[in-house]
């Protein structure tokens, strides 16, 4: 998942050669659904860099999320299809992670409201009132995923080892003492030793493909330039997939709420200015989103060149990758989500019909629309999790089935 702060626009998702009918409320006025290909049409100016992945590409217009209506971000609601005050459930990501399990489930890395914020904790969730921490720091984001392998850190890692297996073995011979009503405990603690040793150890069996696949950072490792912080991230993240020591990453770019970051380098002091009509070094308004959307869409852009590299079946890693890019702000700076737009890149080893298209789903209130919910829902699915629900109702939508998997997605 790459989510960016500020709003993705429904016309930005929207291929050459098709008009997007905003409705008063602020999404479709079709009833029907609408399938186009992409391969005679051109993507828009923010979604440029990712033209050699069109034929893996779905553009998705029309799903909506107004169950996560907020007046900025939808926070944990973006990946939870819920309300964004507060963590009602676990998000779409982290359902992913235990579906996908790996020696780190589930990566969270990105840029925060600035590039010197270290971590935050505004999008992901395990459960409800369980927010999970994303890395915005790249130092300690290389740390976690390959300090095993780096100079000084792998005689840390190897301490970190041989300590949680004393502890481990230390907190059993202590419950074994104690009378059974106050055994429990100790037990727990005692599984949760032998849990981040049995990590431990997985990690060292990896030791030759981390230290091969290890990124090189050089001053992106230490810098606080937000482009660079981000550029890093992206690096980390795609090297923690090559190496096996995930299935599933989140690459977050803003801290929620009305954080949205901000690139001081390239001239944008407060991202939060940008959606109120302010601009980026003389540019208008929309070729600042645009400058800032191609930002992100460059660097996944990378990572999916990357992935192509590596062989995996009788393919690439790319071939059984699904990347989506949105924003935790839905449609807009203070957005409606009526629709809320979704870039697919991939198709999961074709778990998922092949890209190319761009689907515009009914309007929101119409019999056959569908929400953000459905989307996760699929996801889930085409995992190989059976999901019949995702998400929470939108109550003004109670006359339609919400949050069961879209049958125009799954092969």
């Amino acid at each position: 998942f790459v989510l960016q702060s500020n709003g993705l626009r429904p016309s930005f998702i929207t291929p050459s050669g098709h008009v997007w009918k905003e409705s008063r409320e602020g999404g479709t006025t079709g009833g029907e659904l609408v399938e186009l290909s992409l391969r005679d049409r051109a993507l828009s100016a923010a979604l440029e860099p990712l033209t050699p992945l069109k034929d893996r590409i779905t553009l998705l217009q029309g799903l909506s999320g107004r169950i996560a209506y907020s007046d900025h971000s939808a926070n944990h609601g973006a990946l939870g299809c819920y309300s964004a005050r507060g963590v009602h459930g676990q998000t779409i990501d982290s359902a992913l992670a235990a579906a996908l399990p790996a020696v780190f489930p589930h990566v969270l890395l990105g840029l925060g409201a600035n590039g010197s914020e270290a971590i935050n904790y505004a999008h992901s969730a395990l459960a409800a009132n369980k927010p999970l921490p994303t890395i915005c720091s790249p130092s300690l984001a290389f740390r976690s995923l390959f300090g095993s392998v780096d100079g000084g850190g792998k005689a840390e890692f190897d301490r970190q080892t041989n300590l949680l297996d004393f502890l481990a073995d230390d907190v059993k011979r202590s419950a074994a003492a104690l009378p059974a009503s106050e055994r429990g405990k100790l037990e727990s603690y005692a599984e949760a030793f032998e849990s981040l040793y049995a990590r431990q150890r997985e990690i060292g069996d990896l030791q030759s493909i981390i230290r091969r696949h290890a990124p090189d950072l050089g001053e992106k490792r230490t810098t606080t330039t937000s482009s660079l912080v981000l550029e890093a991230q992206f690096e980390i993240a795609t090297a923690a997939l090559i190496a096996g020591l995930t299935n599933v990453v989140t690459l977050t770019s803003g801290s929620g709420h009305q954080r949205f970051g901000q690139y001081p380098e390239l001239g944008a002091a407060d991202l939060h200015n940008l959606g109120h009509g302010g601009s980026i070094a003389g540019k208008t308004k929309e070729e600042s989103f645009i400058l800032i959307h191609q930002i992100h869409t460059r660097l996944i852009a990378e990572m999916a060149q990357k992935l192509s590299n590596i062989p995996e079946g009788n393919g690439s890693m790319l071939d059984n990758t699904l990347i989506v890019f949105m924003s935790d702000s839905g449609d807009g700076h203070h957005p409606r989500l009526y629709s809320w737009p979704i870039v697919l890149i991939g198709d999961l080893g074709g778990r998922l019909k092949r890209g190319g298209r761009y689907l515009e789903f009914p309007a929101y209130g119409q019999n056959n629309h569908a929400t953000i919910g459905s989307l996760y829902a699929t996801l889930l699915q085409a995992a190989g999790q059976s999901c019949d629900k995702f998400g929470h109702d939108d109550i003004k939508l109670s006359d339609i089935r919400q949050g069961e998997p879209l049958q125009d997605l799954l092969a």
